[in-house]
């Protein structure tokens, strides 16, 4: 399969160098210095596009999109969020935040989480439209809180005993897992609020990341239904199945996976399950933050050592896990070019890792690749999802910039860490 499948939509071979969006990579890596996250604004929008036709075409009742904040979040793309009407789902104060700075509309704001502190839920009265209920503590803890104060609309989050084929680490709605309620807890949460006047609106459940598959949300849909009838829902009652459907990483994973084909069976899922149970069809939010960001970023990374090794040839970067721990934490398969001659024929087998002082800081393990030299800059592509989101200071590192491509122009939506940010918040021992 072609790599650059992989790329962003405006990827351009031009001069024996690789361009995004009329830039040219290279130049961009001089410039700005690597590691360098890259980001194109027309795959963005496209993406969105995509999901916001097929919901209009398959479920002409009222739909929307909620990006992830979890997947990437900063001021810029909280902007960009509410230029297209997505709504925004937070899990912190600090998400919370950004989106606040980012002029997210209040209700178009989701909280998530499954252990709310109390001052988080009360910036999410003050700040949100939804809160995902997730436990029962929590609700007591916001009947408390409804006491003094109005709470926004509540939706109650179902753990559906229903696993996706993914990574462990990543399946969220599977039995024993420690996201949502059980059915009994959710028919006791729906009496609570009751009880005690809750603007309970909503269902939720979310069974895991990159899964390819519709059949287990489908299932999920049915059993969240058959709640949905014993609650006494209100008409303008809302659904959210969650997201996590997947993207190609690496060329074995092409073709892309049919979010057209996934969106038709969620809705086809729920209108017929609704009708069965004789149940107004609900407002339909989806949560589609992988699918929307992922392809849309490509890091840069240099090339600054190349060992040959008994049975292996090692491309030692600048950056990797303090950046991208997603191999580390799920073995996850990446895929890369270099950014000179991309399309040079491939020699040998490479493992590319990184600077850290951990034996799995390896970002790809034997990719066919062509003879490249010290130096030279490679780039990643499918690095716009859970990477920087996960990126820590291990080692000291400073976290990369990140720069909005668009129209030939490149814009700095995060500037790259500095050692005086590292010092910051270090406070030394007074010596006596």
């Amino acid at each position: 399969m072609n790599r650059l499948e992989l790329f962003p939509n405006t990827t351009k071979i031009e001069n024996d160098m690789l361009t995004i969006a009329g830039c040219n990579l290279a130049g961009l890596a001089e410039e700005y210095g690597t590691p360098l996250y890259v980001y194109d604004r027309v795959t963005l929008d496209a993406s969105v596009t995509c999901y916001q036709r097929a919901l209009s075409k398959d479920y002409p009742a009222l739909s929307g999109l909620t990006y992830a904040s979890k997947a990437f979040l900063c001021t810029a793309i909280a902007q960009w969020t509410q230029q297209h009407g997505l709504w925004l789902d937070t899990s912190s104060l600090g998400e919370i935040a950004i989106a606040r700075a980012g002029d997210v509309q209040r209700e178009r704001l989701v909280v998530h989480g499954v252990n709310k502190s109390t001052e988080y839920l009360k910036a999410a009265g003050e700040h949100a439209g939804v809160i995902v209920v997730d436990n029962l503590t929590e609700l007591d803890r916001l009947v408390e809180l409804s006491h003094s104060r109005l709470l926004p609309d509540l939706w109650l989050r179902f753990q559906p005993g229903v696993a996706v084929a993914t990574h462990a680490y990543i399946q969220t709605g599977q039995a024993d897992n420690k996201f949502g309620m059980s059915g009994e807890e959710i028919r006791i949460a729906g009496n609570i609020c009751r009880q005690h006047g809750l603007p309970l609106k909503g269902l939720h459940f979310h069974l895991g990341s990159q899964f390819r598959e519709a059949a287990p949300v489908v299932k999920a849909i049915e059993k969240v239904l058959d709640l949905a009838s014993t609650l006494d829902l209100a008409a303008d009652w809302v659904l959210s199945p969650g997201g996590g459907w997947g993207v190609a990483y690496h060329e074995d994973d092409l073709p892309q996976p049919d979010m057209m084909e996934y969106v038709r069976c969620l809705v086809e899922a729920v209108r017929d399950g609704c009708r069965k149970r004789d149940l107004s069809l609900p407002r339909l939010q989806l949560e589609p933050g992988r699918t929307i960001v992922a392809r849309a970023g490509v890091a840069l990374y240099r090339i600054g050592v190349i060992k040959h090794s008994t049975q292996r040839t090692w491309l030692l970067l600048d950056g990797g896990m303090a950046d991208n721990p997603r191999p580390a934490l799920y073995e996850a398969r990446y895929s890369a070019l270099p950014v000179l001659d991309p399309e040079r024929p491939s020699e040998e087998p490479a493992w590319f890792a990184g600077p850290y002082c951990e034996s799995g800081d390896v970002l790809i393990e034997g990719l066919p690749f062509p003879k490249v030299e010290a130096g030279e800059i490679i780039a990643l592509p499918v690095s716009g999802a859970y990477q920087l989101s996960m990126s820590s200071n291990y080692n000291a590192a400073m976290r990369p910039a990140v720069l909005w491509l668009e129209e030939g122009r490149a814009c700095m939506i995060q500037r790259r860490e500095t050692i005086d940010d590292l010092l910051r918040r270090d406070c030394a021992l007074e010596v006596k």
